[in-house]
């Protein structure tokens, strides 16, 4: 599969700031990356459907989003796509009023106070940085909840497949869009960063183990994460495997080991040191947590 990555000025926007937010196009699939974390948003566009995944950050972004994938969508219908919970990924659920909602069980479940606790987040981010949203803050209302490992949706001749995704967090989903063999992995397998583990590292472990199975039971043409770039690459796709495991098991031996050069060396030379040693350090006390709660 080849497309065009996007240099210049996106087709109908004039604004500099917005020229690289479309990054890649071709074949029923566009590829959105925001200003904010690289975080990475998909429109993908078959005979029977048009879908939308984690639409984000900043308004202009989400209304460039949105605009592309209605004028997609004509009069088939839309559907938004929640990798899993965290606020940066929900946070343009209310601007997709039309759309239904596919999202695991475990988001769709949470309790009042979780809810509130993930949108407080939301406007907290708004509120610091004086940003003002022409749709409402909502937690997503899911009309299509994952429950099974391997739960199939069929739209027409278009079948997504769902295999749940934990450790990042509880409530994260695989998904694979088919025919197209595009896999929407979320907060997984990025190219940007090492494995940030908010909820388990034995489940993001199990996890990051179903690569070889998807890549065995799927034609996979692309792997869209969360953060960072895509990648056409089978080889690639492994390579990221290969190194958040290194990572987890790295970690976890240096923890047992109280080994704290190992501990510093494993993130040597990321990108955005001042951010990143903060989650490595977060994930460290995580891991310590769980060592002694064996």
């Amino acid at each position: 599969m080849s497309g065009t990555r996007f240099e210049g000025t996106i087709r109908g926007d004039t604004r500099e700031e917005r020229a690289k937010l479309l990054q890649w196009e071709h074949n029923g699939i566009a590829i959105f990356q925001s200003t904010l974390y690289k975080t990475v948003s998909a429109v993908i566009e078959t005979e029977d459907m048009v879908l939308v995944s984690d639409p984000c950050w900043l308004p202009h972004e989400v209304e460039r989003i949105r605009c592309y994938a209605i004028d997609k969508a004509g009069d088939r219908p839309l559907y938004i796509l929640f990798t899993h919970s965290d606020f940066d990924h929900i946070i343009g659920c209310g601007a997709f009023p039309e759309a239904q909602v596919i999202a695991s069980y475990a988001l769709a479940d949470k309790n009042d106070e979780q809810r509130e606790q993930i949108l407080e987040k939301i406007h907290t981010f708004d509120d610091d940085y004086y940003v003002t949203r022409d749709y409402p803050i909502i937690y997503p209302e899911v009309s299509y909840p994952v429950s099974e490992e391997g739960q199939q949706l069929k739209i027409g001749n278009t079948t997504l497949t769902f295999y749940h995704a934990q450790g990042h967090n509880d409530d994260g989903i695989f998904t694979i869009v088919e025919p197209l063999g595009v896999w929407l992995a979320g907060d997984y397998l990025s190219d940007l960063e090492f494995p940030y583990i908010y909820h388990s590292s034995k489940r993001y472990e199990e996890t990051i183990a179903k690569v070889s199975s998807i890549l065995a039971r799927h034609s996979i043409s692309m792997l869209v994460p969360g953060h960072g770039q895509f990648t056409e690459d089978i080889e690639e796709i492994r390579r990221r495997q290969d190194k958040d495991e290194h990572y987890i098991h790295s970690l976890r031996s240096a923890i047992v080991a109280g080994d704290e050069q190992r501990m510093a060396a494993l993130i040597q030379g990321c990108p955005y040191p001042r951010n990143m040693q903060q989650f490595h350090r977060n994930n460290q006390l995580l891991i310590e947590r769980e060592l002694h709660s064996n």
